[in-house]
């Protein structure tokens, strides 16, 4: 797609009045004009769109709206929780580890990390280190059967949680077996354990297929009378939400798991062909809502621990930008989605390509029509069982950059949702709750919407790598925002310790995704002596020390400077904090990187099990920095 052609003044008009906009300026402040391929096409889709196919059931989900019979214009009994309100401030200042559960393993996991693993972390962290939070990442829900998506950030649905999380013998349901039935479960789950003490790359697939055996078995007997009940007061609870979800999977079993792959008249959610499809695979459906319970069951149990161990928020959430095209939340809400246009982000410092996340956005006037129905159900579903939600991209309640369909993330632009109604969801849901609303504001944003988000109790994201002073040098602790979670980095950026060694420039250049190498390596360089410099300033890092400093030390003087900062909220990466060196996800790349499947390990890339973080001494080095910075830790 050309991004050059000429834009004409009334192609710009209409781009303006539809909430499109014709220019942005990027992470250097610089105005950059948007083609006129990429208005035309965003406004073919804006302008002409009528909304996906659409079914003529009835819809009331969690978030307490209906749908009634039709196409574009739909009627609503409700729109959910009040738009008004701010959340609960935090209760004073507090901290606790950010964490990719699926890298997090115990010697009871299956080679991934559960539930289970989860609970005891945060009564851990929370009893021994004082923590008061534990902030995890997306739990979405993936394909029902493998091969599986690793992205945390690229779900089948935002509505409900992976099995891949579950820990099969804390299924109640599981301690009433035989026990050859439960022999059957050990063998199944024997090769997983053993993996748990290695550094391979986590096998989502494996796991899903041992698991997916052992869950079967359970589902095959009597659960009793009280489960029963507890099962069917969950169905109704998340209504046609649940049924939908079920549905995908029944048939995503069957036709696999591209809804746009399937034969023409199933591709609608609720089309007669599809309801009647529905009847027929009616058992399927089942033993996926039965899953989608026992998920939330065990996220609740998690949240429960957390906070009985002490915690003040206990489990933070996290909230992935959207879903994947051809996914269960794509399928159900075809007629609010901009079908053809992908969510994605402008080129900026660390991603000097631009990002195409591959998910559509909401369509807005769609998505007004429907009265935020859709929306609504989502955040319901997001806050179940939290202590707060970190909402990826918060931006996307204000403006998304919608990329074309064969267009390169540069030739995107910048298009407008209700952000009075958007961000009155997230709050609404926030307080009804009693549960914190934090927004990860990072990259290109424009000013005012942080004071928009902080008048409305939503707290930002302050990171350390991008937190700088207007002369370019680190901008100095006391000037760091209150309300926000501070953390060194994020999912999307290398551990510390690769920067501080300067292994993270060499990966990426490996990787091609430098683009002017040289100047990068020097750039790189020159930031982390302005780092060092500003620790030793603040006295966090000894300055009678020569040449480079250990990682280690560098790490844990970064987390005093945090400890430093007013923020409310202060992350501490369990991949810093163990000395891990591999980034999670590397942006930009594809099959290039294992990106989402990297183990928790140590600096030497040995597997670190969670019964053994209890004896690591830069556990305990980061935890002090952060609650006692005035200690000249590194």
């Amino acid at each position: 797609m050309k991004n050059g052609s000429v834009t004409s003044a009334e192609l710009r008009k209409r781009a303006e009045s539809a909430g499109v906009a014709t220019y942005y300026r990027d992470w250097r402040d610089r105005r950059v004009p948007v083609g006129g391929d990429t208005l035309a096409a965003v406004l073919e889709v804006l302008e002409g769109s009528s909304g996906g196919p659409a079914g003529s059931a009835e819809r009331r989900a969690e978030g307490g709206w209906r749908r009634t019979q039709g196409r574009g214009h739909p009627s609503l009994a409700t729109p959910g929780p009040a738009t008004s309100g701010a959340p609960p401030p935090p209760a004073g200042r507090t901290w606790g580890f950010t964490v990719q559960l699926y890298a997090l393993r115990s010697r009871r996991s299956w080679a991934h990390g559960d539930l289970r693993d989860l609970a005891d972390l945060a009564a851990w962290s929370a009893r021994e280190l004082g923590a008061g939070f534990v902030l995890i990442n997306p739990l979405h829900a993936a394909e029902p059967s493998p091969p599986i998506s690793p992205s945390p950030y690229l779900p089948m649905s935002r509505r409900f949680i992976s099995p891949l999380y579950l820990r099969v013998e804390d299924i109640p349901e599981f301690g009433s077996l035989p026990a050859a039935e439960k022999a059957r479960i050990s063998a199944l789950s024997a090769p997983l354990r053993a993996r748990n003490a290695t550094s391979d790359l986590i096998d989502r697939d494996a796991v899903w297929i041992a698991k997916r055996s052992a869950l079967e078995i359970i589902h095959a007997h009597d659960p009793g009378p009280r489960r029963r009940a507890m099962f069917a007061r969950f169905a109704v609870q998340r209504g046609e939400s649940l049924r939908d979800w079920a549905a995908w999977c029944a048939l995503a079993e069957r036709y696999g798991p591209d809804f746009r792959c399937w034969p023409g008249p199933l591709r609608a959610c609720h089309s007669p062909h599809a309801m009647a499809e529905r009847g027929r695979l009616a058992a399927r459906m089942e033993f996926h809502a039965w899953l989608a319970w026992l998920a939330d069951e065990q996220l609740a149990a998690a949240q429960d621990a957390a906070r009985a161990a002490g915690m003040p928020i206990g489990v933070i959430t996290d909230l992935a930008v959207g879903a994947h095209p051809g996914g269960a939340d794509s399928w159900a809400d075809a007629d609010v989605l901009a079908l053809g246009m992908s969510v994605g982000a402008p080129p900026d410092e660390f991603n000097q390509r631009g990002q195409d996340w591959g998910q559509p956005p909401w369509h807005p006037r769609l998505l007004a029509g429907a009265g935020y129905g859709p929306l609504a159900d989502l955040m319901g579903a997001a806050y179940r069982h939290a202590g707060g939600l970190r909402a990826d991209h918060v931006m996307g309640l204000f403006r998304l950059w919608w990329v074309p369909a064969g267009a390169t993330p540069d030739q995107g632009t910048y298009v407008r949702y209700d952000h009075e109604m958007t961000t009155g969801l997230l709050t609404g849901h926030a307080c009804a709750r009693a549960a914190l609303a934090v927004g990860e504001d990072l990259g290109t944003i424009e000013p005012w919407v942080h004071g928009y988000l902080a008048a409305r109790g939503v707290l930002g994201t302050s990171m350390l790598w991008f937190e700088r002073a207007e002369d370019g040098r680190p901008l100095p602790p006391g000037r760091w925002r209150r309300g926000c979670l501070a953390t060194v980095g994020t999912h999307d950026v290398p551990p510390a310790a690769a920067f501080v060694t300067g292994e993270q420039l060499e990966l990426r250049a490996r990787l091609g995704l430098l683009t002017r190498p040289a100047a990068e390596r020097a750039a790189a360089a020159a930031a982390m002596r302005a780092w060092e410099d500003a620790l030793r300033a603040e006295g966090l890092l000894s300055s009678r020390a020569t040449g480079q400093p250990k990682a280690s030390a560098v790490t844990t003087a970064l987390y005093g400077y945090l400890g430093r900062t007013p923020c409310a909220l202060v992350g501490v990466s369990l991949a810093d904090a163990v000395g891990d060196r591999r980034p999670q996800n590397l942006p930009g790349t594809t099959d290039e990187y294992p990106n989402w499947r990297v183990p928790l390990c140590d600096a030497e890339g040995r597997a670190v099990l969670l019964e053994e973080i209890t004896g690591l001494p830069l556990v305990y080095s980061l935890a002090r920095a952060v609650a006692d910075p005035g200690r000249a830790v590194g």
